[in-house]
């Protein structure tokens, strides 16, 4: 007998939330009831076939699906059943215990061992638990009878008279092992859930599961370290005595950690109740609050409408008295009647008076107040929106500040953010972010949840500014907002491209990564070699490289990062009809302007010679971004030499014929200019001495799922 009544908590399901009914060992070592796998696979096969609808996602009462728990199931949804023509079926299914999706294999649910200990601990506690209920015969005609015994080779329970018929002395059934009643049937030998004909006799210490010969052999498991079973026994079952009596000999200081937790128990209760109150005493003091400008803007409303209904009746009263034998105009017939003029004249003079203003307010009618109280309408906008964010804030919880480093505009917006603190991090994070657009009053905050520490954004509109902020979440607590980043999108959709290796590639002088994103300009032996050749005052060609797709109409935006030892590099557009003149022109250049003894220094050769370029580019390198000369541009040398940006942006835009190179970070236009865009357009480089151009990469999913490995 063992003591059955504390270990209730073990024999339960974390599915179902019951007692364990024919429970599976999941690959993952935890226990789950076997009606439980398939309620669960089953909703979310439907999930997945009905499109994740919010109706398929509801499984079995039996299950208990948590609502924080939706997200790994719309990842089920998306890919938990992988189905591919090529590849065996796999089945993903979510551990309620551990919260990981576990494969289960080709051979599915199938493929689990039943846990027949586990199974045998619950029916002891069942029979424990309820003791007097009986089992009752399978065989009795109805009314059955109380069960006597159980056969565990027929898997059945009999009573007396019934057991005798069905194991009759003499034949092989009369064999049969019988039990005291049960309802837990347990095979003598444990069978292979992958080679049914065969007993598992080893024990995989990789997968940590019983295995058959087959499976060692030539099965999944044919490169694991494999032990006997006897051995798998012994060793595990001493590993577990052993810990179970480190455990026992640390009684007392388990009994005084459940009294430490007894205390932080009550504690908590106490502290809760304080903060309850403290909680509704805030709200109360806002009631308060409210209550007071409601009253005050009641009152003014009242007031008002006091004031303004006195002045329509008065003028009401008047115009009564302009009516015939009414008012004023009753008095003043009556007026008429006097026949003695020195009395008349006494007192028709102010009469007439009080006539000729009424005869005007006739003929010039406006009332006497207002009837609209739009004076009186609370604007509550603000007020709404703090009162929205209005939630719990924690100084153990550290404010979140987004990192503009890490954070990059391009054809989606990645933004990243850390928290440099020692404190608790947050469980969640909330980005907000709106567009900047003075033309709106009012700012509307798009929101999103995030689990990590970077989102890539998607949709958000070409040319524009972005502010974004974050806060973080932990239960009801939060932090209070970072500091709001303002970031700019590209001017133009981004357009992608490889460098192209075929088309005039100098492999002798650069070199191409495998990917074709960045290109390298090796300055080395060759270089020096091909030096004997040159003479005083010469310099070397360029070595052009393009891009492997052009580009025919529209607007575009592509950018790039050129290291800072480069010592030479240009970078712009070549039309199709010049990449031959762009690659065929490369004799060894000789300029007079430059050769000691030529006399020449007036600098007429640099308008000749930009105006004979094949393509536009301009002049990058030392750490330095060179705009061209031109009409438009300062006198000043300096004033034309601005510092290298990080990351360089180049957008054409064909339909308008011009071209701007951008500072990619703050995507600042530092220089434009016009370009002939009759052709195909393609972007190009050129190289000279040590540098080295890499082409930015798009932002992807994959980019929120490095940063949150970081």
């Amino acid at each position: 007998k063992i003591a059955i009544k504390g270990i209730e908590r073990e024999l339960i399901c974390p599915a179902c939330k019951e007692l364990f009914t024919h429970p599976l060992i999941l690959p993952c070592q935890h226990n789950i009831c076997h009606k439980c796998v398939k309620e669960i696979l089953f909703a979310f096969e439907d999930s997945f076939a009905d499109g994740g609808s919010e109706s398929s996602n509801q499984s079995s009462p039996r299950i208990r699906i948590a609502a924080s728990s939706m997200d790994r199931i719309d990842r089920i949804n998306r890919s938990g059943i992988k189905r591919n023509s090529l590849t065996p079926r796999s089945t993903l299914f979510p551990c309620p215990s551990c919260q990981r999706d576990i494969d289960l294999g080709e051979r599915g649910i199938n493929g689990l061992f039943r846990n027949f200990t586990l199974e045998t601990i619950v029916e002891r506690y069942r029979q424990a638990a309820r003791a007097a209920i009986a089992i009752m015969c399978d065989f009795c005609k109805p009314p059955p009878q109380e069960s006597t015994k159980s056969c565990l080779d027929c898997s059945a329970s009999y009573c007396n008279e019934c057991f005798k018929i069905h194991h009759p002395w003499g034949t092989v059934k009369a064999q049969h092992e019988y039990v005291g009643p049960t309802t837990n049937f347990r095979p003598k030998i444990l069978m292979c859930p992958e080679h049914e004909m065969e007993r598992v006799n080893m024990y995989c210490e990789i997968c940590r599961r019983p295995v058959c010969h087959l499976c060692k052999l030539g099965g999944g498991h044919a490169n694991h370290r494999v032990t006997t079973m006897s051995t798998a026994y012994k060793t595990l079952k001493e590993k577990l005595s052993k810990d179970i009596e480190y455990l026992i000999s640390k009684e007392s200081q388990v009994k005084a950690h459940i009294t430490q937790l007894d205390l932080l128990l009550k504690e908590t209760e106490c502290n809760s109740e304080r903060a309850k109150q403290e909680a509704s005493q805030s709200f109360e003091k806002l009631y308060c609050v409210l209550e007071e400008k409601k009253s005050a803007a009641l009152r003014a409303i009242e007031t008002s409408k006091n004031i303004r209904l006195e002045k329509l009746q008065t003028q009401v009263e008047e115009y009564q008295g302009l009516l015939e034998n009414n008012g004023l105009v009753g008095y003043a017939q009556e007026v008429l009647k006097e026949t003695d003029p020195s009395c008349f004249v006494q007192t028709a003079k102010q009469l007439h008076v009080r006539i000729q203003k009424a005869t005007e307010s006739l003929k010039s009618f406006r009332p006497a107040a207002e009837t609209t109280f739009e004076d009186f309408v609370v604007d509550t906008a603000k007020q709404e929106d703090i009162l929205g964010d209005l939630s719990f804030h924690s100084n153990g919880l550290e404010i979140p500040e987004i990192n503009e480093e890490q954070s990059r505009m391009y054809n989606k917006a990645l933004i990243s953010w850390e928290c440099s603190g020692k404190t608790d991090s947050a469980d969640i994070y909330v980005l907000e972010y709106h567009k900047l657009n003075k033309e709106e009053e009012s700012v509307t905050w798009q929101k999103t949840e995030v689990c990590g520490k970077s989102k890539v954004l998607s949709d958000l509109d070409d040319d524009s500014s972005y502010a974004f902020r974050v806060r973080g979440y932990k239960g009801s607590i939060c932090s209070p907002w970072s500091r709001e980043v303002i970031m700019r999108t590209p001017p133009a959709p981004v357009f992608s491209f490889l460098f192209d290796d075929k088309c005039g590639y100098n492999n002798e002088h650069l070199q191409l990564n495998p990917r074709r994103t960045s290109v390298e300009s090796r300055a080395g032996f060759p270089l020096l070699l091909g030096s004997e050749r040159l003479q005083v005052g010469c310099f070397t060609t360029l070595d052009y490289i393009i891009g492997d797709t052009g580009i025919a109409k529209g607007k575009h935006f592509w950018a790039f990062n050129v290291e800072a030892y480069s010592y030479l590099v240009k970078v712009g557009v070549v039309p199709s009809s010049k990449i031959q003149k762009l690659f065929h022109n490369t004799p060894d250049v000789s300029s007079p302007r430059y050769e000691q003894d030529s006399g020449h220094d007036s600098g007429s050769e640099d308008t000749f010679f930009d105006s004979s370029q094949p393509c536009t580019l301009v002049t990058l390198g030392m750490k330095k971004f060179f705009i061209p000369a031109t009409p438009a541009a300062p006198k000043d040398p300096t004033s034309r030499i601005l510092p290298l940006p990080s990351c360089l942006g180049v957008c054409l835009d064909c339909d308008r014929g011009r071209v701007g190179f951008y500072d990619a970070g703050r995507m600042k236009c530092l220089y434009e200019c016009e370009v002939d865009c009759s052709g195909l357009m393609y972007p190009a480089f050129a190289l000279m001495g040590g540098a080295a151009v890499h082409l930015e990469e798009a932002v992807t999913a994959k980019d929120r799922e490095y940063h949150d490995d970081i």
